[in-house]
């Protein structure tokens, strides 16, 4: 599994931008404007979008941090899962189907250009099935996929943890890290992250993925070294299965760390992720992101 928003995180209602009756909205409110998705980066013209799937219990402001990393080529959409935030009254959605259908009537508008899919933990069975669902509707596939931190749908170990109790429940939370011991023994916040928590469980427990081709884009495994759920000596066979999901090139990325590697290593994981974009967005030309040997 994984574990929920990190301590950072604000757990108020993101702002959403106002618009006048009748005034037509500025381009940033048009990619951005679905409670689904959050556009946290992007120049004027783009060559590529990378959209993210966030882990269990987060968020779509997880991704936040990744948008003063990103060239002006890049934009950054981030999903925003139900029953978290600002969608805390929004309906639960029921499966890993129903989920995946409703993340891609929100992309579909906006794949007018490469694009690329990244998620973590749970994100990244969210990315599988989502990449299929938008090849089912005939739109254009991702150019790669990036799974982060979980190994690949019908090889991952499952359990019922969100049919258990609060305090289990933390316990596994305080367990994966990514969320500090603070947050969880706070009252207020407790509640709302256990909400978030339960409905993405419960998706991701239940979630047993069909037989399904394999993708014909690059797969690229990013995982934690000591990473319980997916780790080094794991992805060492087959890519922790990933590397049966597709007739592509598959590779594998270990970095030092647990499972919330990616958020010390920051600056590595997103130095990957443009490299395998497009070379020249980490070396050459009039920027100089980060990037590393």
């Amino acid at each position: 599994m994984t574990a929920p928003f990190p301590p950072s995180a604000s757990l108020q209602p993101s702002a959403r931008p106002a618009t006048r009756p009748g005034a037509r909205p500025p381009a940033r409110a048009t990619r951005g404007d679905s409670p689904w998705i959050r556009r946290w980066s992007g120049g004027a013209a783009p060559r590529f979008t990378l959209i993210c799937l966030p882990h269990a219990g987060g968020s779509a402001g997880f991704y936040r941090p990744w948008a003063a990393l990103m060239p002006p080529e890049v934009e950054l959409l981030a999903v925003q899962y139900p029953a978290r935030e600002d969608r805390l009254g929004d309906p639960e959605a029921a499966d890993m189907g129903e989920l995946t259908a409703a993340v891609a009537d929100a992309v579909a508008p906006l794949l007018d250009r490469p694009y690329a899919l990244f998620g973590h933990s749970m994100g990244s069975a969210v990315a599988w099935e989502l990449a299929h669902e938008l090849n089912r509707r005939g739109l254009p596939g991702p150019r790669r996929v990036f799974a982060s931190g979980r190994a690949a749908p019908g090889t991952a170990v499952t359990g019922q943890l969100h049919r258990q109790d609060d305090k289990t429940l933390s316990a596994e939370l305080a367990r994966l890290g990514g969320t500090s011991q603070e947050v969880l023994d706070d009252p207020g916040l407790r509640p709302l992250i256990l909400t978030a928590v339960r409905h993405d469980y419960r998706i991701i427990e239940t979630y047993r993925p069909p037989d399904r081709e394999p993708l014909s884009c690059p797969l690229h495994v990013l995982t934690g070294s000591t990473d319980p759920e997916l780790g080094e000596e794991r992805s060492r066979d087959r890519a922790g299965g990933w590397a049966d999901l597709t007739t592509a090139r598959t590779e594998v990325r270990v970095f030092p760390g647990d499972h919330f590697y990616l958020t010390p290593r920051r600056r590595e994981v997103v130095a990957t992720v443009l490299r395998r974009l497009d070379p020249s967005l980490t070396t050459g030309g009039v920027h100089a992101w980060p990037s590393t040997p």
